[in-house]
């Protein structure tokens, strides 16, 4: 079995995004924050700022992403979950200038609930749908 070409690669996971639910887009979007920071820790730990900063910013960029097409209007815990995107993305920021792996992995010891119970309400509405 063959390794995927790089073309081919892009192009699955640009289908599988233009295909996916909301719900299976955020959970994405998630699943690749906690990849980031897991590998911007990896990296700051080994000393590789230029690999740290890399996933950093990634991270940043996604949760400015999940900040901004947060609809607040939609429950009222919005607003709380603004304020810790919020807080993620300072840590991330102070944490990519300053090299501390301490901040990344307090950051991603926040999202990781998170991604869970998204995951799990995402699961319960599937199930009741079908």
């Amino acid at each position: 079995m063959s390794t995927p070409s790089p073309a081919m690669r892009e192009r699955y996971l640009a289908d599988a995004t233009a295909t996916a639910s909301p719900a299976k887009l955020l959970l994405m979007l998630f699943d690749r924050l906690i990849l980031d920071l897991t590998r911007g820790e990896e990296a700051l730990n080994a000393g590789d700022r230029p690999e740290a900063n890399t996933h950093l910013k990634h991270a940043q960029d996604i949760v400015m992403e999940l900040h901004v097409t947060l609809n607040v209007d939609a429950w009222e815990g919005a607003k709380n979950l603004v304020a810790l995107y919020t807080f993620a993305q300072t840590e991330l920021v102070t944490a990519n200038v300053q090299g501390d792996a301490a901040k990344v992995t307090a950051v991603r010891a926040l999202m990781e609930p998170l991604r869970d119970t998204w995951r799990e309400a995402a699961m319960t509405v599937a199930a009741a749908e079908g």
